[in-house]
């Protein structure tokens, strides 16, 4: 089981990435490992020195009657105190932004790659859509 945001690759430079844990409740969990979950349009934000996983769509498990989730909740991740401070000060003196890139299954623990990205331009934008056809051409 992994899920991919590919829309993070081509909107961001991807400068370095963290990996994190992430609290999740029993239908949550069940709903990834089936890979009913999207990546996209997800960000992560740091409030009261604790980081949370923003807009991340987990689809609702069909067995999890009255004990189902919401499905676009704030995920709290499992980060130290040390790295969070970390990534703050990066997001607030450099302008960067917290972005998850993929999340997949390690030791039977769900993970979260974040990214501290920067955003790309346009014409950023078009270069990488070039090289990707150059290569798709190649091969």
């Amino acid at each position: 089981m992994e899920i991919i945001n590919r829309k993070a690759r081509f909107d961001y430079f991807i400068e370095d990435e963290i990996e994190a844990g992430i609290v999740l409740k029993g239908t949550e969990i069940k709903s990834l490992r089936k890979g009913s979950a999207d990546l996209k349009d997800t960000y992560v934000r740091i409030k009261n020195n604790e980081a949370f996983i923003i807009n991340m769509y987990i689809a609702k498990y069909e067995e999890g009657n009255i004990f189902n989730h919401d499905e676009r909740r704030e995920r709290k991740l499992l980060l130290h105190k040390k790295e969070i401070k970390k990534l703050e000060e990066r997001v607030k003196k450099e302008g960067y932004t917290l972005i998850p890139i993929r999340a997949y299954l390690k030791k039977n623990l769900i993970k979260i790659s974040i990214g501290i990205c920067r955003g790309k331009k346009n014409y950023d934008k078009r270069n990488s859509i070039k090289e990707r056809d150059l290569k798709r051409l190649e091969g």
